[in-house]
């Protein structure tokens, strides 16, 4: 009779997603290092632990998502973060992708509109030591001005048209990373600050994220 099959170690697990992101185009070493370092466990609820290293976005509470780390790894690549940066995040969910933020830029302001989300994410952020966080429960349409400008913006929701107020809280030579479009696929973008108040766009790849909304939740 055969023997059953040993389950995957987690760093077997962690290993294989390592090589499946570059694979699919995530190379910047700095960033694979940030999720290496990052337990996406710790950021997963109870129901769908054993999923934890799986490529692929999870559910979360007050029906968000925890974002496939692909998608993590492809946004935080395309913002070309630097040691000095200041990122603003817009959606902290899970505070998973805030994490990675974290590990490669010098601050990270985060907005989120559910106070339980946030409540959550920032127990996980004193847990891992993460100190350089900021956080705020707020509507992430309208950014954080008091902090602006940003050399970085990430959106983790889907903007319907293009984000004018977040881009005009970016610094002259920052990017925004942003899911843009109306439906249920959308346009993950880049835009580039050229110095002088324009923007050079670059559609990297469709996505689904969920939308963004306005205003704060009672949860």
């Amino acid at each position: 009779m055969a023997s059953a099959k040993r389950p995957e170690t987690p760093e077997a697990l962690l290993k294989r997603l390592l090589d499946a992101l570059r694979a699919q185009g995530v190379t910047d070493p700095g960033v694979l290092s940030a999720i290496e370092k990052t337990p996406r466990d710790l950021f997963t609820p109870d129901l769908f632990k054993e999923r934890s290293w799986e490529d692929s976005a999870l559910p979360i509470a007050c029906g968000q998502t925890i974002s496939q780390p692909f998608i993590v790894g492809l946004m935080t690549q395309a913002l070309t973060v630097e040691p000095r940066c200041r990122v603003l995040e817009i959606g902290t969910g899970s505070g998973y992708q805030t994490a990675i933020l974290s590990r490669v830029s010098r601050l990270v302001y985060t907005v989120e509109r559910y106070r339980t989300l946030m409540k959550e994410a920032e127990s996980r952020f004193s847990a891992l030591g993460l100190t350089n966080v900021i956080t705020k429960f707020g509507d992430g349409w309208e950014g954080w001005r008091e902090q602006a400008p940003f050399d970085r913006i990430m959106v983790t929701a889907a903007a319907q048209e293009e984000p004018k107020e977040l881009l005009a809280q970016l610094k002259p030579n920052g990017v925004l990373v942003a899911p843009v479009g109306r439906g249920p696929v959308q346009s993950l973008r880049r835009y580039a600050g050229d110095g002088k108040g324009g923007f050079t766009v670059e559609a990297l790849c469709d996505v689904r994220f969920v939308p963004i909304l306005e205003g704060v939740a009672r949860e």
